[in-house]
């Protein structure tokens, strides 16, 4: 089997966030990264390129495919900011009821600026995702 090719890694979360040109985009993931750090009690880490994680979850399939990811996380994407708690909390969750506007796939939740939702609520989400982690 392939080994997936997003990998934590010792780059710098601070330099990544740093970095980011748009000005709303860093200050938006300053504030995620605030939150998740709160909510969580974990060091934030590099993972890939693009993706700030927390804390370490091992997964194993079924079909004896198993790696090592995040529990949660995000990454400030081009379009959105992608949140990753999706599998661990699912779209029919009521919270998403008064949550905003965003999107979701299987397994993220896509925010085009924070502004958009409430944030009190994605807190809310995000801890429900970090604590729903298997």
């Amino acid at each position: 089997m392939a080994e997936i090719k997003t990998q934590k890694n010792d780059d710098s979360v601070d330099d990544f966030i740093a970095a980011i040109e748009d000005d709303r985009k860093r200050e938006d993931s300053r504030t995620l990264l605030a939150m998740m750090q709160r909510v969580t009690g974990e060091k934030p880490e590099m993972w890939g390129t693009s993706i700030v994680g927390f804390g370490d979850h091992h997964y194993k399939y079924e079909t004896g495919r198993e790696g090592d990811w995040f529990k949660i996380g995000f990454s400030p994407r081009k379009q959105n900011l992608s949140v990753y708690v999706m599998g661990y909390i699912t779209a029919d969750d009521p919270l998403f009821t008064n949550l905003g506007k965003f999107t979701t796939s299987m397994a993220c939740l896509y925010i085009k600026r924070l502004e958009d939702v409430d944030v009190g609520v994605l807190e809310q989400v995000v801890k429900r995702a970090y604590d729903n982690v298997g």
